[in-house]
């Protein structure tokens, strides 16, 4: 006889816990896991410190959440609850997605551990608010006229995580300078422009300091995007889909 397989470890392969002290709830311990994973990181957070942001001892956090693990696969799927998707069957698919993308992109600046932490959490995708979240791009996709419409997502949010990762870690990194991102950029700039000059190729990218860094990573985050859609529509099959896609270029 084959041995059984061992149960899943998940959050959402088990049943929810009742309450054991007034005012402690699992909502409430994933409300400060998120407090603390948005002000420190996700190596910050532990399970004593967050029992002791609570008030709280380690057995009463775990009879709600059994491990850090499962508490991860908590905050990714509340936090999914911020992101949104247009209706299904609009005029306009790329500006759709475009906008399901931004929404996206948008919560995981908010919480700048998200995106890295995505692939880590389990079985986080099994949470309601990020199923809601999928179920609602397969509509929408799903309508456009693409072979495989479950590719099209893949591709766009492998786009939209991969630089929302890069671009968290950057913010990381001028949240610890104590700078303003502008600061950060003008103090090191003269130095990156220094270390370019031999390689011409980068003097123009290095020589001048745009006085909006923000407005650049917004300019180099939907140029990628486009290229994306770009791509994306060659591979549209339904006669006619194409001709509506351009109005969704920003």
């Amino acid at each position: 006889m084959a041995a059984k397989a061992a149960p899943v470890a998940s959050v959402w392969a088990r049943e929810k816990r009742e309450p054991d002290q007034p005012g402690l709830s699992r909502a409430g311990i994933v409300r400060e896991a998120i407090a603390m994973l948005d002000a420190e990181g996700a190596e910050a957070l532990s399970m004593r410190k967050l029992g002791a942001r609570l008030n709280a001892g380690a057995t009463s956090l775990y009879r709600h959440v059994a491990t850090k693990d499962e508490l991860m696969e908590l905050a990714v799927d509340e936090v999914a609850a911020e992101m949104s998707v247009p209706p299904p069957g609009g005029a306009d698919w790329r500006a759709d997605v475009t906008a399901a993308a931004r929404s996206f992109r948008d919560a995981s600046l908010r919480h700048p551990w998200l995106s890295s932490q995505l692939g880590q959490a389990g079985l986080a995708y099994l949470g309601p608010n990020l199923m809601d979240y999928s179920e609602k791009l397969a509509a929408l996709v799903s309508g456009v006229g693409f072979e495989e419409p479950s590719r099209a997502i893949d591709v766009v949010f492998a786009y939209v995580i991969g630089m929302t990762t890069t671009e968290a870690a950057w913010l990381a990194t001028i949240a610890r300078s104590g700078e303003t991102e502008a600061e950060f950029v003008a103090k090191r700039m003269p130095a990156a422009a220094q270390a370019a000059a031999d390689h011409h190729h980068l003097t123009a990218a290095y020589g001048t300091v745009d006085p909006d860094p923000v407005a650049v990573r917004e300019t180099k985050f939907t140029y990628g995007l486009n290229v994306v859609l770009d791509g994306l529509e060659t591979r549209l099959v339904t006669p006619g889909a194409r001709g509506t896609a351009r109005g969704g270029r920003r």
